[in-house]
């Protein structure tokens, strides 16, 4: 992705953290009929290879999956909060009137060849992690295994898993870090003001710098 110098996000932990907090990513592929995406939920095993292994899985239905299976490569998109940044929020521009609206916004992209797996119990461990992940903190957690063992298992055939280590590992995190100490502050003020609660969600990560 384009990603200008100032807002270049290098530390893996961090990276991973917002991997970790991306309830849903985008799986973008190519095949002969074109470019293909789906929306999934995923898990990432940062114990997995130098950046860390993702693991999914698609309806059997879903094409894209025998398009992964011809070794292309993919790339899995991890959108974080994003805002509008209005000129208005800059103190300086009364000093100074060039400037125009921007957009502040945190992602992470992340690159590999995925590896597509068919087998049961491989299926069951992907499906029964990501619900234990989603299910944490609930009253009284739904498990898999709640299903009747022959529904969970036509469940189980009619998806294939996805295995992608990551080859390549790109962070965006652009929040205002080319503007002086004072417009940022404006900009987090702004945000912070704001009844949106997306820009709140900006301005709090703002505040970590």
């Amino acid at each position: 992705m384009y990603n200008s110098k100032p807002h270049q996000e290098h530390d893996l932990d961090r990276l991973h953290q917002h991997m970790h907090g991306t309830r849903l990513a985008i799986l973008l592929s190519h095949s002969e009929q074109g470019l293909l995406a789906t929306h999934l939920p995923v898990l990432i095993d940062t114990s997995e290879g130098e950046f860390g292994t993702v693991y999914a899985h698609l309806a059997r239905a879903n094409h894209q999956w025998q398009a992964l299976a011809q070794g292309t490569e993919a790339l899995l998109v991890f959108p974080g909060a994003d805002a509008y940044v209005s000129p208005g929020y800059y103190p300086s521009k009364t000093e100074n009137p060039k400037v125009v609206p921007t957009w502040n916004y945190l992602a992470v992209h992340a690159y590999g060849t995925a590896e597509v797996l068919h087998d049961g119990p491989t299926l069951l461990a992907i499906v029964s992690r990501l619900t234990e992940r989603h299910e944490q903190g609930r009253k009284k957690p739904w498990k898999v295994t709640d299903a009747p063992a022959d529904y969970l298992d036509r469940m189980l055939h009619a998806i294939v898993g996805i295995r992608l280590p990551i080859a390549r590992l790109q962070g965006a995190c652009k929040l205002s870090q080319n503007r002086s100490a004072q417009d940022i502050a404006g900009v987090r003020e702004g945000l912070g003001a704001s009844p949106d609660y997306l820009d709140n969600q900006l301005a709090a990560h703002m505040r970590q710098l």
